[in-house]
């Protein structure tokens, strides 16, 4: 259930502070892997790395791991892929051929440019995105990991405009998605005054831990559309329906069925 009305601002404010706490659940989970983390986010900064593509390999994609951690049982997998990171060769440290292309594999925006692309227009209401994800990055700085700092964090679901000049896939994309950033006329998406004498009952799920969307922006929207009833949850993460379908349309459909149609 998204916003109907909030700028990209609003949400990526939102979703940066929530993935800020799926990083301390993960760390907290697995301490050690924040020194791995750290390991490999040097080597990176101090060393060129090409992944099996012949694309360098960079801390900012490094981070862009983190965007498992919205869906559920990805903890322990990405903690393996950490501790088995590095090799030795003639008694240097080296980023294993396994890894890096466990790395190359989870960038989905490489054979999902349309989902690069079109990522932060799906908030745009007559205004333009202008790279809402990477200028709310700068006021979350704990994400901008140098050699030194203290802590690592991964981040989530966000796309920077850096990508289309590292992505192998995306750099014939750059002028294209410049030209979508700063596109300001596009049209309303919603019409809050139909959503407010909504007549056809809505059931929805809400999961109150979710990396992508923000759970208090969901029920905004919701508190605003009459005949509409949420599940709130924190069973599932952001792939509820993948994880457990069958249960979570059962309960939707159940929940729609005792919805009384009322006027307001």
């Amino acid at each position: 259930m998204p916003s109907i009305e909030r700028h990209p601002d609003d949400v990526y404010n939102a979703t940066f502070k929530r993935t800020k706490q799926k990083n301390q659940e993960f760390f907290n989970q697995f301490p050690h892997a924040q020194s791995l983390c750290k390991k490999i986010a040097n080597h990176l900064a101090t060393n060129e790395v090409t992944l099996p593509n012949g694309q360098a390999f960079t801390v900012e994609q490094f981070q862009q791991i983190g965007i498992n951690f919205g869906v559920s049982d990805t903890f322990l997998p990405t903690y393996y892929s950490l501790e088995n990171a590095f090799i030795e060769v003639d008694g240097k440290p080296t980023l294993r051929y396994e890894f890096l292309n466990e790395m190359l594999a989870q960038q989905a925006f490489q054979t999902n440019p349309i989902y690069a692309l079109l990522h932060e227009s799906i908030y745009c209401q007559g205004f333009a995105s202008s790279w809402s994800a990477d200028r709310v990055r700068q006021q979350h700085d704990e994400f901008n990991y140098q050699p030194g700092d203290d802590c690592f964090y991964f981040t989530g679901e966000m796309v920077f405009p850096w990508m289309f000049e590292q992505y192998q896939c995306l750099k014939p994309l750059k002028e294209a998605a410049n030209l979508l950033a700063e596109k300001a006329d596009w049209g309303a998406l919603y019409d809050a005054e139909v959503l407010a004498t909504n007549r056809v009952p809505v059931s929805c799920a809400v999961y109150a831990d979710d990396m992508f969307v923000e759970m208090d922006i969901s029920r905004e929207t919701l508190a605003n559309i009459p005949n509409s009833k949420a599940w709130i949850t924190n069973e599932y993460e952001h792939n509820g329906l993948r994880a457990d379908g069958e249960r979570i349309l059962d309960k939707l459909i159940e929940m729609g069925d005792h919805i009384h149609y009322c006027q307001h």
